[in-house]
């Protein structure tokens, strides 16, 4: 035990003796500033064996509601032989899609949660379900060639991709699935999902990722996640530049039509012939916009020439979301409006951006670590005794009125949260590993 400690442990007990002897508790009876506060969340630093639990909580259940197999739905038997695929096979029913981009998302996260905590589990999964899906691909692309099937078959879309939410996300993560040696059956989808990004998507005349929904020439802040992250891994996969150029000029326009510099935060919409634009600060959003700069970050050549813009955009957009954390931990569903609900995904995103960039050196750790480990303390309260994530907003378009993002709903099986809360917890460990959080006067400080 040390002074402070031994000290600190003094105060609180004269506080309870106080309490306990019917004393009023004052400034003669006891030291008030050492009473214990009623803090909503837990507070102080987390062992890297109670963030592990709470990792392994969702590693069970989703282990347990993701099922890689195919079977026959007419009689519900498995089937293994590929090369036999008939129409009447489908994936075995889970909880969650194995294909959308959310579970890009949870791939990454348990990637990264098998490389600090060492768990090859959550590799495991990784693996067999992308392996699953490399096994099953060809066949099913055959009988679309056929003609046999068509709408929304069976692994649709690494096939025929429809949009950026199709193929970003679950791209990224099959390059680091690649890339680590863990898989090396995926190049050929990675290859249809990146052309389907670099030459088929929707672009403004600058080349600019957009849409054409809810309104023509539309940006959504979003789709920086679902493009950037792809791009980056295929530029350290293959070498290619013109990945990393491509990934730095949506990070650069987005960031001129869409970054409040007065705020610090990204509004969630962008409309061509819109003036003006409702300044709308979705909470996930301006999460996939900061964690597609930490992935590019993480590969992007220290040489480049767009690499400080990016770093510096990182670190403006970091101090604004700073200003916006909520005194129990939690970021609100509309970042900058706290009669909005407080989001446990746009939270566990925050929380993995930042610890991350404190890790990396990338944020002053002093002024940023307490703030993620409150980021992680909050979330560990939103993961339930199953191991699912709860209060986490929908899929949610794109609205320009308030009421849009107050009334989305939320749901344990909104499958945003699942992969924020494994990066989340997989970077916690990382940065607690450090052994530098230490308590001082009952506040959270982290010692360089």
């Amino acid at each position: 035990m040390n002074k402070f400690t031994g000290t600190l442990m003094v105060s609180l007990l004269a506080a309870t003796a106080a309490f306990s002897q019917g004393k009023p508790a004052n400034d003669v009876t006891a030291p008030l500033h050492a009473l214990q506060p009623d803090y909503p969340v837990p507070y102080g630093p987390m062992s890297e064996a109670d963030i592990k639990k709470v990792l392994d909580k969702v590693y069970t259940y989703l282990d347990a509601v993701t099922p890689a197999q195919m079977i026959n739905r007419q009689t519900g038997q498995e089937v293994t032989d590929a090369s036999q695929f008939d129409t009447s096979y489908g994936i075995k029913p889970g909880d969650f899609r194995l294909t959308a981009y959310e579970w890009g998302v949870t791939y990454s996260g348990m990637l990264l949660a098998a490389e600090t905590s060492g768990d090859t589990r959550y590799n495991d999964y990784v693996k067999q379900r992308l392996s699953f899906i490399a096994k099953w691909v060809p066949a099913i692309k055959k009988k679309v060639a056929e003609g046999s099937l068509k709408g929304n078959y069976v692994f649709r879309q690494p096939i025929e991709p429809h949009a950026l939410d199709d193929v970003g996300a679950v791209c990224a993560a099959m390059i680091k699935a690649t890339r680590s040696g863990l898989n090396n059956d995926l190049r050929s989808l990675i290859d249809n999902y990146m052309n389907y990004i670099s030459t088929k998507e929707f672009r403004l005349p600058d080349s600019t990722l957009a849409r054409n929904r809810p309104q023509k020439n539309t940006i959504w802040l979003d789709d920086l996640y679902m493009s950037v992250p792809a791009l980056a891994q295929m530029g350290k996969l293959t070498g290619k530049t013109s990945y990393y150029d491509d990934a730095v000029k949506q990070i650069k326009q987005f960031s001129q039509r869409m970054f409040d510099k007065e705020k610090g935060l990204y509004m969630h919409g962008w409309v061509q012939d819109m003036n003006p634009h409702p300044m709308f600060y979705w909470g996930r959003a301006n999460g996939w916009a900061i964690m597609a700069m930490v992935e590019l970050l993480d590969v992007l050549p220290e040489n480049h020439p767009g690499r400080p813009f990016v770093l510096q955009q990182l670190q403006a957009h970091a101090k604004g979301l700073a200003a916006q954390q909520s005194g129990s931990g939690f970021w609100h569903q509309l970042l900058n409006r706290n009669d909005s609900y407080l989001e446990t995904s746009a939270t566990a995103i925050y929380a993995y951006c930042i610890a991350h960039a404190c890790n990396k050196g990338w944020l002053d750790a002093k002024a940023y670590a307490p703030m993620a480990m409150l980021a992680w303390n909050a979330v560990t309260t939103k993961v339930n005794a199953t191991g699912q994530v709860e209060s986490v907003c929908v899929g949610t378009g794109m609205g320009f009125d308030p009421a849009f993002y107050y009334h989305r709903p939320v749901n344990v099986y909104a499958a945003h949260g699942y992969g924020p809360v494994l990066l989340a917890g997989a970077e916690m460990i990382r940065l607690v590993k450090n052994d530098k959080f230490k308590m001082n006067d009952s506040s959270l400080q982290y010692e360089k």
